[in-house]
């Protein structure tokens, strides 16, 4: 019988059970890190995860290619398919005792990480981060704000983390996900200004959706992505921009932080009350998306290919349209009483889980610890990240400046960004500091192209000084975090579906507030304010 992967999935609560189940067997095989009298080479086991565009075997990459003849260290990947398959099998794999040396690119929650380090799966790291791991500790100099960020509640630092920094504050590249793009090759055929309130950008959808300038009834005024991801949250494809138009707005999150440090929840306020309004009054008027609330990336990006949309959100055009001249940035829009707002997200180019972990069956620690160090130089990050130079089988992201001693990058000659640097990247642990632009390489075309368009566009209406940071919870507050959550984000997300297509959401809303508290919002909000203010005092 075929079963869905979903239901394969295996939790982290039967990892903990199998492994223990199994430790005994683990005693007895043999170390998985081996040193080969041959060679002199030290040989570990990783598991990994990897592109479809990618070579089957890692080592076929040129950056490992060159990383091994650089650290003497060879390495026997496991390599598995992104995606939730990849999950499914780092979960088996954990749960029945196969465990590697170390798991390179994990994408482990910050649930993941507590337990498996409760459990003894995952082992410590500062110490052989003091001994041996000097570039890391260099990145920590430069930067002392990820020190506190990779330290666990227990004071110990289980994982190697992921860093990119592209802009800071207001102006990082993450302050704003889900860009609008609206047709301006329409707007200029129908004789139309960019709309700059929310009753203009009404005018404008109908007007798109009168005059059918896709032809054959193919024009959608307007398309967006609702359907939430697995944790509950939508992506960079949704229109929660708009909902700066009325208040404080919305991110994905449904959590912002005022100037003096009160965290909000942005789905109980009145503001997003009228920005479903407001959503209601275009469905009402067959301007949206009928397949919005269901339809994954792929069918969105088949509709964005044949240049049906009038407008539509995602991270970079370029993935969507092209880039070319068809599509710009709309600016934020002035609501019914004047006011406009650009949410920030909570955003930041940093995770715990994509770097690396290393188990407690590793055997060579040293020789793993310093292999993984070579990973944080600065030009060795840079590659990791987007790809590397002289590889004369395929396009290359970077030309290497001998005398600069820098890399810089190459024109991408109509190639689609993510695409080429997943087949020559690695990703994983890294670290690459706004410091190094300049100095160690340059900013990516579409990156600059970017933080080019929120400086001049966004930046201007963003009104929040603060966004909420990347805290790190203590088991017992991601437990209860994750129990409310799995309720709340699906009521939200349903009455927010239900209300834009029925209306009903002022009736509604009393009885909603009372639902939100039920669920454990309050509770919801003390954990994540004491997060907050935590944070503050590191």
């Amino acid at each position: 019988m075929k079963r869905t992967a979903k239901a394969m999935i295996v939790s982290l609560a039967t990892i903990l059970l199998l492994s223990g189940c199994t430790e005994a067997n683990n005693n007895d095989a043999t170390p998985a890190g081996t040193s080969s009298a041959k060679t002199g080479k030290v040989t570990l086991t990783m598991m990994t995860q990897s592109s479809p565009l990618a070579p089957a075997d890692p080592n076929e990459k040129l950056i490992f290619k060159r990383l091994e003849e650089k650290t003497g260290v060879h390495i026997e990947w496991k390599t598995l398919v992104s995606g939730d398959t990849f999950v499914e099998k780092r979960n088996l794999a954990i749960a029945t005792g196969e465990l590697p040396d170390a798991i390179f690119r994990p994408d482990f929650t910050d649930n993941d990480i507590l337990q498996l380090a409760k459990d003894g799966t995952i082992i410590p790291l500062e110490d052989l981060i003091d001994k041996y791991m000097p570039n890391f500790k260099k990145v920590l100099e430069k930067a002392p704000q990820y020190k506190a960020m990779i330290t666990a509640p227990d004071g110990h630092i289980y994982s190697l983390p992921w860093i990119e920094e592209l802009g800071a504050g207001k102006e990082a590249i993450q302050a704003v996900d889900d860009l609008p793009w609206i047709n301006v090759e329409w707007l200029n055929k129908l004789g139309l200004k960019m709309p700059t309130t929310t009753e203009e950008l009404k005018q404008v959808l109908l007007a798109f959706k009168q005059n059918d300038p896709a032809g054959n009834g193919k024009t959608i005024p307007m398309s967006f992505i609702s359907k939430p991801g697995p944790d509950g949250k939508t992506g960079a494809e949704d229109l929660t921009f708009l909902f700066g138009s009325f208040g404080l707005g919305d991110n994905n999150d449904h959590l912002v932080v005022s100037d003096d440090g009160k965290v909000i929840f942005t789905a109980s306020e009145n503001g997003y009350k009228e920005g479903i309004k407001y959503l209601n009054d275009l469905y009402k008027n067959g301007l949206l998306d009928i397949e919005a609330p269901s339809q994954d990336f792929n069918t969105f990006l088949a509709k964005g290919k044949e240049n049906r949309y009038g407008l539509y959100f995602t991270w970079d055009k370029g993935n969507i349209t092209g880039m070319n001249d068809k599509y710009d940035v709309m600016p934020a829009l002035k609501g019914p009483d004047g006011q406009k707002n650009v949410t920030r997200t909570n955003g930041v180019g940093f995770s715990r889980g994509r770097g690396m972990v290393i188990t407690k069956i590793n055997k060579n620690l040293e020789a793993t610890a310093k292999w993984a160090d070579q990973l944080y130089d600065p030009l060795q990050s840079v590659q990791n990240n987007w790809g590397t130079y002289g590889d004369t089988t395929q396009q290359n992201i970077f030309e290497f400046d001998e005398t600069k001693k820098m890399l810089k990058h190459l024109p991408l000659q109509g190639a689609a960004p993510v695409e080429l640097r997943q087949k020559t990247s690695v990703d994983g642990p890294l670290a690459i500091l706004d410091s190094y632009y300049g100095t160690v390489t340059t900013k990516p075309d579409d990156a600059a192209w970017r933080l080019d368009i929120l400086k001049k566009i966004m930046v201007p209406d963003m009104k929040a000084k603060n966004n909420y940071p990347n805290v790190f919870f203590s088991v017992d507050e991601l437990s209860k975090i994750t129990r409310i959550e799995a309720d709340l984000f699906p009521y939200i997300n349903r009455m927010r579906s239900e209300w834009t297509e029925n209306g009903k959401v002022e009736e509604q809303w009393p009885t909603y507030l009372k639902e939100l508290d039920r669920l454990g919002l309050k509770e919801w909000l003390k954990i994540k304010q004491d997060g907050y203010d935590r944070s503050m005092k590191k």
